[in-house]
C-alpha cells in the first residue's frame, strides 16, 4: 500500500473557485457535484498533469507516459486494468485517492458487441480518454473541507507539490477574464418529419417484436468561439446537476450536466440509478406539483421505467454475487431545476474476484439511454441516428486503484471541439408513446443547453 499526503486547502462552497487555477492545464478534469445539496451533492473532485494519458480510437490504445508514448492493440479494460492494478486501501470520507479520470464514449460499445456501422462519424471522438491521476483536490461539502491527496512517491507529485499548495492557496480571479459567445443558433441533425420517420420506424420494430423499447435522439450543433470553461461555469449555475463535469483535452473539451448516475461502487456495495420518464419543470408551484404527481403516477412511465430496471438488474447480475441484486426504490421522483425525473435505484455485491472494472465492461452503454432488449435497440439507434453519438450516452467518472469506481451516464452533455457545441437530447419509445409528446421532451431535456447559447448569443445583450 502507498503511503498518501494531504494538505488542507481554503474550501469554497463553490469549486469552480479553485478549478479555476487549472482550467487551462491540458487533462484538467473537474468530477463536479454541482452544487446540489444532500448525499449526491457531497464530493467534488480537481486534477491535472496524469501520469499516463491514454486515449483508444480506431481499435487501438494510445498510452502516453512523460517519457515514452506506445500504441497497443488491446482492449481498453484490458489497458485500464493493468495501470490501475497497484492497488491501495480505499479511506473513509475520501471518494477517490488515485486511479483514472475520464470518459467512456457510447461507440466503445463497439468492444463488446457487434454493431453496424452506419451512423456519419463526423467528429472524430475517441472511443475512450482516461488520465491516470497521482494527486487531486477533494472538495467534501458536508465537511466544508478541501484537501489536496497524493502519492509522493510519484515523481511529478514530489515535484509538484509545494506548487500545488500554494495554487490553491491564492485568490480566485473567479474566472472573469475568460470570454465566450455563441456565433449561429443551435441546428438539428433531424427535421421534425425525419424524427417523426424515426418514431413511426420504432413503433413498427415494437409491434413486429423486435424490441420493447428504443431511446430516439435528436443532435443539435452551434458555432462557437472562446474558452468553453466560461460557458460551463454558467450551465452549471442555469442548471445544477449531481453527475456533472468538465474535461479539458489538448482537442476537445466536455461540458457535462448530467443528472444521471450510472455505476457505482464502494468497497463491495454496486449501485446503479436508472433514470426513466420525464416532466418538464412549472414556475407555478401547483402546476409544477401536479406535473411531479402526473409522472409519479403515470403507468406508461412506470413501465417503460420497470424494462429499464429489469436490464440494469441482469446487467449487474452478470458481475455481483447471486442473490445480492435488490431494488430498494422503485419509481421515485427527483426534481431538478428544468424537468422532473423518475428514477429507481438498484443495488449488489461484488465478490472478491470480481472488479469495478469488470462491472463497467458488462452494462456498458446504460440500458436507460439504449432500450430493451440492448443489443437490438442499439443496431436500431444506429440505422435511424443521422450521426454516431460521441461522449453522449456514454460515461464519465472515475475507477479508483482503490477498486472504488463512480460513473455517470453522460446525458446532457456538451462537446466543445474546433469551434463548434455538440450536443444530444432523447427520450425512450415504446408502444404507447406519442410522437408529438416525444418530440417535445426531447427539447425539454435540451432546454438548458439551449438557454446557455442563448446567453452567449452574438447577439444577447452583454455579450
Amino acid at each position: 500500500m502507498t503511503d498518501l499526503s494531504f494538505a488542507d486547502l481554503p474550501y469554497h462552497e463553490d469549486s469552480a473557485l479553485l478549478f479555476d487555477k487549472i482550467a487551462d492545464e491540458p487533462w484538467s478534469v473537474f468530477i463536479d457535484s454541482g452544487l446540489t445539496p444532500g448525499i449526491q451533492g457531497r464530493y467534488d473532485i480537481l486534477a491535472a498533469r496524469p501520469e499516463v494519458c491514454i486515449t483508444t480510437q480506431d481499435r487501438k490504445t494510445k498510452i502516453q507516459t512523460y517519457s515514452q508514448s506506445y500504441t497497443v492493440p488491446d482492449s481498453p479494460f484490458t489497458v485500464l486494468s493493468e495501470l490501475l492494478s497497484a492497488s491501495r486501501q480505499s479511506l473513509p470520507d475520501l471518494p477517490f485517492a488515485g486511479g483514472a479520470i475520464g470518459f467512456l464514449s457510447y461507440d466503445l460499445c463497439r468492444y463488446m458487441e457487434k454493431i453496424p456501422v452506419i451512423a456519419k462519424d463526423d467528429v472524430g471522438v475517441p472511443d475512450m480518454v482516461m488520465g491516470i491521476y497521482s494527486w487531486m483536490v477533494v472538495v467534501d461539502h458536508k465537511k466544508k473541507r478541501a484537501v489536496l491527496v497524493g502519492d509522493r512517491s510519484r515523481t511529478r507529485a514530489y515535484r509538484d507539490w509545494d506548487e500545488l499548495v500554494k495554487l490553491f492557496a491564492a485568490p480566485s480571479t473567479h474566472g472573469k477574464y475568460r470570454e465566450f459567445r455563441v456565433n449561429t443558433q443551435a441546428a438539428s441533425n433531424m427535421t421534425r418529419e425525419d424524427y417523426m420517420r424515426a418514431f413511426g420506424q420504432i413503433k413498427d420494430y415494437i409491434l413486429q417484436g423486435d424490441c420493447y423499447q428504443v431511446n430516439l435522439a435528436q443532435r443539435f450543433v452551434a458555432d462557437v468561439e472562446g474558452d468553453p470553461w466560461a460557458a460551463y461555469r454558467t450551465l452549471r449555475k442555469m442548471n445544477p446537476s449531481p453527475f456533472g463535469a468538465y474535461m479539458n483535452y489538448p482537442d476537445l473539451q466536455v461540458l457535462s450536466n448530467s443528472p444521471e448516475q450510472f455505476l457505482s461502487v464502494r468497497g463491495n456495495t454496486v449501485k446503479t440509478k436508472p433514470v426513466k420518464g420525464t416532466r418538464p419543470r412549472s414556475s407555478d408551484p401547483l402546476k409544477d406539483r401536479h406535473l411531479a404527481l402526473e409522472l409519479a403516477e403515470s403507468l406508461k412511465d412506470q413501465a417503460e421505467n420497470l424494462m429499464i430496471v429489469d436490464l440494469m438488474r441482469n446487467d449487474i447480475s452478470k458481475n455481483c454475487a447471486l442473490g445480492s441484486v435488490q431494488v430498494p426504490k422503485l419509481f421515485d421522483i427527483e426534481s431538478f431545476p428544468n424537468v422532473h425525473h423518475m428514477v429507481s435505484t438498484i443495488t449488489g455485491k461484488l465478490p472478491e474476484q470480481r472488479s469495478a472494472l469488470d462491472l463497467l465492461r458488462g452494462c456498458f452503454p446504460g440500458g436507460s439511454i439504449t432500450g430493451a432488449p440492448k443489443i437490438r435497440s442499439m443496431e436500431i439507434i444506429e440505422e435511424l441516428e443521422p450521426h454516431r453519438r460521441g461522449v453522449y450516452c456514454g460515461s464519465i467518472g472515475y475507477i479508483g486503484f482503490d477498486g472504488n469506481m463512480d460513473m455517470n451516464i453522460a446525458i446532457r452533455t456538451i462537446l466543445h471541439r474546433q469551434q463548434k457545441m455538440y450536443f444530444f437530447a432523447g427520450g425512450g419509445i415504446v408502444q404507447d408513446s406519442n410522437a408529438r409528446a416525444e418530440y417535445q421532451e426531447t427539447f425539454d431535456k435540451a432546454a438548458a443547453m439551449m438557454r446557455l447559447l442563448e446567453e452567449y448569443s452574438a447577439d444577447a445583450v452583454g455579450h
